[in-house]
């Protein structure tokens, strides 16, 4: 009977607290452009900044706006290791919809990549280790 109780409290429970999401927003989607003209292509698993960069999505981190990846082994700089991007959306700033921060890139494990301090969302212009987020705007889905 206990284990009923037990069961049934878990299940309440799971209702009110937010599952991990591990798929990227659709915001996030699809093929941008930043502001430096730099071309990237973003899904579920794959951060991608052609021709050589990619970043292996180990996790999406919706509610606090980061997402931990490994970056790949053939990278030209960081193969093998961790990445934390920080991302934000912008509001009255078309095109530009949506901006990111490498919070780090050359972390030793996705633990301490995401243990990294985060960016200061309240300053874009400054909130990336004093350096502003990198502006993005959609080129295609």
């Amino acid at each position: 009977m206990i284990s009923l109780y037990i069961s049934i409290l878990l299940s309440f429970v799971g209702m009110f607290v937010p599952k991990q999401q591990n798929s990227a927003p659709e915001l996030f989607k699809g093929t941008f452009v930043d502001d430096y003209g730099i071309k990237y292509t973003i899904n579920d698993t794959l951060w991608m900044q052609p021709p050589r960069s990619k970043y292996h999505i180990i996790k999406w981190n919706v509610r606090d706006q980061y997402i931990v990846a490994r970056n790949d082994d053939k990278n030209p700089g960081e193969g093998g290791l961790y990445t934390r991007i920080d991302y934000m959306q912008f509001n009255n700033m078309e095109p530009w919809k949506s901006g990111f921060c490498l919070s780090v890139y050359d972390a030793k494990t996705d633990a301490i990549a995401e243990a990294t301090a985060k960016a200061d969302r309240q300053n874009h212009k400054k909130g990336c280790g004093g350096f502003p987020f990198s502006r993005m705007k959609r080129t295609s889905n």
